[in-house]
């Protein structure tokens, strides 16, 4: 599945990640990528700029570390971050009930 599969989600996506460690955007990716059983294999280019949004609407939180001789930004959840998943959750819950209901209509 594309980003394009995810489109309004992916946010909701890496916020659920993020709660259950922090992480950088790599391992997000990886992360998703398991997490979905190899269906998602989203781009950097798609999460990077996600991880920026959700950074700037105060939803996560980033950090610089060092590693291996790397730097990486490694992100967590804010408060208002866990707020915005429980949102995120209950949003795609009704979806899902409204798509089924008219497809199987």
């Amino acid at each position: 599945m594309d980003a394009d599969g995810i489109h309004g989600q992916l946010d909701t996506l890496i916020l659920a990640t993020l709660k259950r460690e922090e992480a950088h955007g790599y391992a997000i990716i990886a992360a998703l990528k398991e997490s979905s059983g190899e269906q998602l294999d989203l781009p950097s280019g798609t999460v990077y700029p996600a991880l920026r949004r959700l950074e700037r609407n105060g939803y996560a939180v980033g950090k610089w570390t060092q590693s291996g001789g790397r730097r990486r930004r490694v992100y967590a959840i804010t408060d208002d971050g866990l707020a915005a998943l429980a949102k995120g959750r209950a949003d795609w819950l009704a979806l899902r009930e409204v798509m089924t209901a008219v497809l199987d209509a």
